[in-house]
């Protein structure tokens, strides 16, 4: 058997990236288009990208994978944006609120994506784990943080920190969602505010006792 040379290696994998950018690309229109990711098949998504059936299992195990590399950068985007919210000055309920509208914004670019993660969460265990890992990755900064707050004095030594990190980052991921599928972007601004001071006043400032 011929060898494969570094050209036809290269070749090969420029085949691949531009294959799954093909799929991930239709399934973003179907989505948008307002196609509820439960009715989509896997038929139609070929048929929207143009691709066989074999070349489709050659690269995703199945219409949730695509989904899950369909996320991946947005991902990313958002934990690197959590990560880098500092709770530390008397100016943290302002840069919260700020943080919170860019969250917004960024849900609200990715709206129907964001839908179908949760609903595909609800009856698929991989995608379920897929779409938890994001939250439990911000409940330890957030809790990282508030242990951090508690032990330089800035946060009560009475604040459960645990308890606190689950209802504010698990919480106010539903809270978020709810708020954009009633509201028509013009009420952001508030809610990014309103949910900035429960935050820190509910557990980074609450007061004593």
């Amino acid at each position: 058997m011929r060898p494969v040379t570094r050209r036809q290696s290269d070749h090969h994998a420029a085949r691949s990236t531009a294959t799954r950018a093909l799929v991930t690309s239709a399934l973003k229109r179907l989505l948008d288009s307002g196609a509820v990711f439960s009715e989509i098949t896997v038929q139609r998504l070929l048929e929207e990208a143009g691709v066989s059936r074999a070349t489709f299992y050659a690269h995703f195990r199945g219409k949730s994978d695509v989904l899950e590399r369909l996320t991946d950068d947005l991902r990313d985007s958002l934990l690197e944006l959590a990560r880098h919210w500092d709770p530390a000055g008397d100016d943290g309920a302002d840069r919260l609120a700020r943080f919170f509208a860019q969250v917004i914004i960024i849900h609200r670019a990715h709206q129907y994506l964001l839908t179908a993660v949760r609903e595909a969460a609800s009856y698929d265990t991989s995608m379920n784990d897929f779409y938890t890992a994001d939250l439990e990755g911000f409940d330890e900064h957030v809790l990282r943080t508030l242990y951090a707050q508690q032990a330089d004095g800035s946060t009560p030594a009475d604040v459960d920190a645990t308890a606190a990190s689950r209802i504010i980052v698990w919480g106010g991921s539903q809270a978020i969602a709810r708020h954009i599928a009633v509201d028509d972007g013009s009420g952001d601004e508030v809610f990014a505010h309103e949910l900035a001071q429960i935050w820190w006043h509910g557990a980074y400032r609450r007061p004593v006792g």
